[in-house]
């Protein structure tokens, strides 16, 4: 009964479930099993850690998965959930990578993604084959991303959050920046 609700619909939603890294393994493992069906993904506001984030990579980088939008955020309010990290996102660029032509929407809000994640993140979104359109991210971590990208092409992506960022003077003008780069094709900043 649970394999039948779980690929019967395009959209797994299991949101602030309190999933840790053994759910996620769990979550995973079924979904691996025919992860055609499935299209959006929302682990937010859970205990995912580092071997959930590798399950997650494992089933990112199979060829037949067709996840096209895919939520880990962590909101600043909830002190349960735990924050993606540098290795999380490793984990992460490595598996899209491999598969990147589904997935077209990305949010990380409120990660504490630190240098080395703002930088593997980037290094993803400037993969030829990476069809990102919309990308979240929280706090300071997308200022980073906006300067690590300025004179490079950002592909596709069309909307930018940085909507939980505390901007000053240098971050407006490095957005500035981005919003005159010739390759800028962003209709939407929040």
């Amino acid at each position: 009964m649970f394999y039948f609700l779980l690929f019967s619909f395009p959209q797994y939603r299991l949101r602030g479930c309190d999933i840790t890294e053994e759910g996620c393994s769990a979550v995973t493992s079924a979904l691996k099993s025919n992860p055609s069906h499935l299209r959006e993904l929302d682990l937010s506001v859970n205990k995912l850690g580092d071997s959930g984030f590798e399950n997650l990579g494992d089933l990112l980088k199979n060829p037949q998965c067709k996840l096209e939008i895919l939520a880990l955020c962590v909101f600043s309010f909830m002190f349960n959930c735990i924050s993606i990290t540098a290795e999380g996102c490793a984990t992460l660029a490595s598996a899209f990578n491999s598969n990147p032509s589904n997935l077209i929407e990305l949010d990380l809000s409120g990660n504490k993604l630190e240098n080395s994640g703002v930088t593997e993140i980037s290094t993803l979104l400037t993969n030829s084959q990476c069809t990102i359109q919309i990308l979240r991210l929280g706090f300071d971590e997308a200022c980073q991303y906006v300067t690590g990208i300025v004179g490079k092409n950002p592909l596709l992506l069309r909307e930018l959050n940085l909507s939980e960022c505390e901007l000053e003077d240098t971050r407006v003008n490095q957005i500035a920046a981005l919003l005159q780069d010739k390759h800028c094709k962003l209709n939407t900043l929040m």
